[in-house]
């Protein structure tokens, strides 16, 4: 696929390291040494250091012994990484101990490393639930200054070329947060301009959906999307952003401009911020399946370095996918 491509391939010149803290499971392997021999990034495989080199070889994976190996548990400087982690949660009563402890679970080193600067970024969630790859996130990397909300979205490739940027519609929030304010509908559709920007390179021009366009319906929910909307364009002045937007409006020109005379967003966006998660992640659901689109992602955006949750049943190229994202994530402006 053409964006895929040419998202490995701005990965490859960036140079970016990546921790794998499921270092021992075979789709992380098998997709490790994908990334090696094809330079989109350096890697970092958290995990018994025998267990990776068998499993490595029972599959035939050579590439791999150009990763760095780590146990935690036997890791060289488990203590100075111990008191980091502790100088970070301490006030949240966190002991010494406890934090020797977390050293040596690879989703606490993976983030610590990041927070060290040792990595730029992580993939994980092959063996791992959702909560347990963010968790460590939340508490050593934390969000974005002047950002208080994390959001995933799906970047939508179409079958059609005449839809958004070429075919590619960017959805959030799809993936995190089940019923955003205001404020933090706005974050998410300036992190989500951001995402298009690195991921997509194109100039994002962002739709607030409702089921009103323009006042046509009045109720508190589409007040919130109007209050959104003015926030997100005091967040960034220059930002292409318009609603309270219909779907229809947003991204059909004619509609656009019968429901929205005079914007320059409606009937031409190319990114689609919904105003709950429930409608996201149904909207992309059936875009996904009735239209056949092709729905990359979640690309997790909002923290303050790049780390990106995988579905358990995730495939060996959804993995090497995602590692190509992270790395353009950490080398954009994100």
């Amino acid at each position: 696929m053409q964006l895929l491509e040419s998202i490995k391939q701005k990965a490859k010149s960036l140079k970016k390291t990546i921790v794998l803290p499921e270092g021992t499971e075979e789709r992380t392997l098998k997709a490790a040494n994908i990334i090696i021999d094809e330079g989109i990034a350096q890697i970092i495989l958290l995990g018994d250091r025998e267990v990776i080199l068998q499993t490595a070889k029972k599959n035939g994976l050579k590439t791999v012994e150009g990763a760095t190996i780590t146990d935690p548990k036997q890791f060289g400087e488990k203590e100075v990484y111990a008191d980091m982690l502790y100088q970070i949660r301490r006030h949240k009563g966190l002991s010494r101990d406890e934090a020797l402890k977390l050293v040596e679970n690879p989703l606490y080193l993976a983030t610590l490393l990041i927070k060290n600067g040792v990595a730029d970024g992580e993939v994980a969630g092959a063996m791992n639930a959702t909560g347990d790859v963010l968790r460590p996130a939340f508490q050593i990397i934390k969000t974005l200054p002047g950002i208080s909300v994390v959001s995933g979205a799906f970047i939508m490739i179409m079958k059609e070329q005449h839809w958004g940027e070429n075919g590619i519609i960017v959805f959030a929030d799809c993936a995190v947060h089940p019923d955003p304010n205001a404020k933090e509908l706005a974050e998410i559709a300036v992190m989500t301009a951001r995402t298009t920007k690195a991921i997509v390179g194109a100039e994002p021009r962002v739709a607030m959906l409702s089921f009103s366009t323009k006042g046509s319906a009045r109720h508190p929910m589409v007040d919130k999307v109007v209050e959104a909307t003015n926030i997100a364009k005091d967040i960034d002045p220059g930002l292409q952003i318009d609603g309270e937007l219909q779907a229809d409006a947003a991204i059909v020109d004619a509609i656009g401009k019968s429901k929205a005379p005079g914007s320059s967003i409606a009937g031409n966006a190319n990114v689609l911020v919904f105003p709950s998660l429930e409608t996201g992640n149904i909207s992309y659901k059936l875009v996904q399946r009735l239209a056949g689109a092709e729905a990359v992602g979640p690309v997790l955006q909002g923290m303050a370095a790049p780390i990106n949750d995988l579905s358990r049943g995730c495939s060996v190229s959804d993995i090497v996918n995602l590692a190509a994202i992270t790395v353009n994530q950490a080398g954009g402006t994100m």
